[in-house]
Formats: structure tokens, sequence, C-alpha cells
């Protein structure tokens, strides 16, 4: 029973920390890196700004957890519906992570953003963003998924790469500017799903 204050404790400091990167994640996506502030990301998680500097040493360090969140949450997604996947033809495989790829973007439309937002510049954040998450996943289409979207010319890769980042995800991140100049919402899951097809239709018919 000695232990259950501190323990307590830990675990309050481990749930503070969660809720400021959450935050973090939402208005970096939202605003940008540089847009974004550290008051602004306080008042969303519900906590001080002086527990952003006890947590994390810089805001780049903040940024960097905003980004190992999602990209850990979309390893851990796409990982999950892969493995338990009963099929073994290499395009069906395809169709079926960007399907995946599809809803994880539909349901996290911060991924895109963020990405947008970091893509554009050729700055320290682009550099680790690149290094330590998006060529790893590049790599790991290029294995998995490439052949069957870009066939058997490799300098078609990037093309391909692209292609899906964006097709799989632009709707879902602008999606006032849809329901707007669309009349669709395609937050809602019958719309999610045909986008779904519909890109691997297109990129793996």
């Amino acid at each position: 029973m000695a232990n259950a204050p501190a323990t307590t404790r830990a675990q309050q400091r481990a749930d503070t920390r969660e809720r400021i990167v959450e935050a973090a994640l939402e208005a970096f996506a939202e605003k940008g890196f540089r847009g974004a502030s550290t008051r602004d990301i306080a008042q969303r998680a519900g906590t001080n700004q002086g527990l952003i500097t006890y947590h994390f040493r810089s805001k780049d360090d903040l940024w960097q957890a905003a980004a190992d969140r999602i990209f850990g949450m979309l390893q851990k997604s796409l990982g999950e519906r892969l493995g338990s996947l009963d099929v073994r033809d290499p395009r069906e495989r395809a169709r079926e992570a960007i399907r995946a790829y599809v809803r994880f973007a539909a349901a996290h439309p911060e991924l895109f953003r963020l990405m947008v937002d970091e893509g554009k510049n050729s700055e320290d954040r682009m550099k680790w963003l690149v290094d330590t998450h998006l060529k790893p996943r590049f790599d790991e289409f290029a294995r998995a998924g490439g052949s069957p979207i870009s066939g058997s010319n490799p300098s078609l890769l990037p093309h391909a790469y692209y292609v899906m980042a964006g097709a799989g995800s632009l709707i879902f991140a602008v999606a006032p500017e849809c329901r707007r100049l669309t009349g669709l919402d395609p937050t809602t899951e019958a719309a999610i799903e045909a986008h779904a097809n519909f890109v691997a239709d297109l990129l793996a018919p």
C-alpha cells in the first residue's frame, strides 16, 4: 500500500503527458508547427503550460512525440489488419492495404495534414519525419504493395506512393470543403467505404 501514492502520481504524469501529446497532434495538424502555440496546446489538454516544459524539453520534442504517436497508430492499425488477412495474392493484399489506409486516413485526417504541413519545408523537422517514419513506410510500400500498384517499373514507385497518399487522404483532410463543394459528407461510413473501394479499384484494379 505504501507504493500506491507513487504509482498514482506516476500514472497521473503518464496520463497528463498523453493528453498533451494528443492535444499537440491536433494543434500541429490544424495550425502547423509555427501556428500552434504551447499555450493553445495546454488549453486543449486541460493542463497548464508549465507541464509541457516539464514533459518536453522543447516544442520540437513535443512535435516529434505527436508525429511518433500518429505514425505508431498507423503502423499498429495496418499491421493488425494485414496480419489477420488470410490472403496470399499480392494484388488482393495490396487492395486490402489500400482500403485499410483509407479507413485510417478517414479516422485520423491529422495524419495527412501533418505530412503536408512539414513536407513542403526543407527543414530539420521534415528530414526527421522522412528518416524516422516516411522512409520505412515507403520501403515497406515498395516491398509489399508497390508492384501490384506500379507494375514492374520501379521508377513509377514514387508516383504510386504519392498518388495513394493523396487519393487515400485528401478528401478527409478537407472534409468541410468536400461537403460544400460536392454535397458529399466524406466522414460517413458509407462514403468512407465507397472511397476505400474506389481508391483500391483505381490503384490495384
